[in-house]
């Protein structure tokens, strides 16, 4: 076998109680992979900065980055959003509210029995390679202050990626001397403090449609602006929620540009184009990106409860004005502008070649930093589609890797096929913020799965060679020195330069494999 043919992953030394796992997050992502390790039996232990499991989906979660407002439901229904390996019960509705959504994942966690193994409310502050092998996790409890370094063979990260708040950068001219209230929609909860007031959303993804739609029914002025023009579906179609047809019927039988035209054929038919109603003309096909999923948008504009507007252009104190020189008096803006990625414990430069917060991570199969060994990102993807089937099989494929059942091609075999996925990313998408990051639900799985299986023949074509050798033999010998639950002395604060060498030298130890 060539050399450069694959880079085995190591599997984790589980009788000798070594090979532990970092879990960052207990949200639907994390709890998805605490599932997949558990079944193999691979110990973890899972952090989570809130009092409980559900992250985005926890209204009024206490760990402070919770998007969920009051009004909040699922827009993929139930079938197409369940857990193959625990569905949502057939008398749940269709489309599930955020408080069933919560209820659901506590039952998952209650179900496989791993909730002792999650450390709640404790922040992960800090991730670093360790010079001897594995990684170096430092938490710190919420109420107590006290922290705490622990040596992981593996970090799985999970946090979510709808938390940091993206505003409208360079800022509207006049921004900062507006004299009304200005939020991002990360902070809304409920319309009534916005009762008889003039309210301008910004956007027209989901929680713009959401909110306008909660403000349009208290507030005495209710506007939209938006950029660009987007694709609104309802959620049923011919009686059936509408990612049956898309995503699981159809999509399992029918090529995409199909899919489109049906698609687009049955919601024209169902309630015309959206420039009937005023709103821009989408400047993509349906099922090129995640439309925007509403009953209620429409409708509300049709009544002239909702008026629709184009972009801002600036701001003249208590006046807004729009892109075609029109203006309004306006008391509160809400951005439904998108979210940063972030992952304010990891060196991002480093680990994910980006400045912080400032774009998407290099990652093979968006899971794996291809110079990286050790380190996974699940559920680090904006699908047209529901996410938690998709963390889940994220989550069984790096316990392929962990178990050494399966085996990552050379890191410059991954790079290319990052390469190829933004290019093509990158031209479908267009405009559209972070489109390395998109996947399509089903195609997606399909790749997932594909590389399962190829992964398998590497492991199995490299388990009698002196590269599974060389692996093994270097992996015990690192974590012979240390052990994999017991606190060591935190680390050094970070700065640039030393953080930044352990990094090179973990990269540099995987592409010696």
């Amino acid at each position: 076998m060539r050399r450069d043919a694959a880079a085995v992953v190591p599997a984790l030394d589980h009788a000798r109680g070594r090979g532990r796992v970092c879990i960052v997050g207990a949200g639907s992502s994390g709890i998805a992979a605490c599932q997949a390790l558990q079944a193999r039996g691979i110990p973890f232990d899972c952090f989570e900065a809130g009092s409980e499991v559900g992250g985005n989906w926890r209204y009024g979660n206490d760990n402070g980055m919770s998007a969920a407002y009051r009004s909040l439901h699922a827009k993929s229904s139930r079938k197409g959003m369940q857990y193959a390996a625990f569905p949502i019960p057939d008398d749940y509705p269709n489309y599930l509210s955020h408080a069933v959504v919560a209820k659901y994942l506590d039952d998952y966690v209650d179900h496989f029995g791993f909730r002792g193994s999650i450390r709640f409310q404790t922040n992960v502050v800090w991730i670093e390679p360790a010079w001897e092998g594995g990684w170096d996790v430092t938490t710190r409890r919420r109420h107590t202050a006290e922290e705490r370094t622990e040596r992981y063979a593996a970090v799985i990260v999970a946090n979510g990626h709808h938390w940091a708040p993206k505003y409208p950068e360079p800022a509207f001219p006049g921004a900062g001397a507006f004299t009304g209230e200005q939020l991002h929609s990360h902070d809304y909860r409920t319309p009534e403090p916005y009762a008889g007031k003039r309210v301008l959303i910004l956007g027209i993804g989901n929680s713009a449609a959401d909110i306008a739609t909660d403000c349009s029914q208290v507030a005495a002025r209710t506007l939209i602006a938006v950029r660009r023009g987007a694709h609104i579906v309802p959620k049923y179609l011919l009686g059936t929620p509408i990612d049956h047809l898309t995503l699981m019927r159809l999509g399992t039988r029918t090529p995409r540009w199909f899919q489109r035209k049906a698609a687009a054929t049955l919601v024209r038919v169902a309630q015309g184009k959206v420039t009937a109603y005023g709103l821009p003309k989408p400047d993509h096909k349906l099922l090129s990106m995640p439309p925007t999923v509403s009953d209620s948008l429409l409708s509300r504009v049709d009544h002239g409860d909702i008026m629709v507007t184009p972009t801002i252009d600036r701001f003249d104190r208590d006046r807004v004005h729009f892109a075609d020189g029109s203006c309004e008096q306006v008391d509160v803006v809400i951005y439904c502008t998108g979210y940063r990625i972030r992952h304010p414990f990891l060196d991002e430069a480093a680990v994910l070649g980006v400045g912080v917060g400032s774009g998407e991570p290099r990652l093979y199969r968006r899971v794996v930093p291809p110079h990286l060994s050790g380190l996974y990102f699940i559920g680090l993807v904006q699908p047209l589609g529901a996410i938690m089937p998709i963390a889940e099989a994220q989550a069984q494929w790096v316990a392929d890797l962990l178990e050494g059942r399966a085996a990552l091609p050379h890191p410059a075999r991954m790079i290319r096929e990052i390469d190829r996925h933004r290019a093509v990313a990158a031209r479908r998408y267009d405009r559209a913020a972070q489109p390395g990051i998109r996947v399509d639900f089903l195609p997606y799985l399909g790749e997932i799965r594909r590389e399962r299986i190829a992964g398998a023949k590497r492991a199995q074509a490299a388990s009698g060679g002196w590269l599974r050798s060389l692996s093994a033999i270097r992996f015990r010998a690192s974590k012979a020195r240390s052990a994999s639950t017991t606190p060591i002395a935190p680390p050094r604060a970070p700065s640039g330069d030393a953080s930044a060498d352990r990094y090179v030298h973990a990269s540099r130890d995987l592409s010696a494999q």
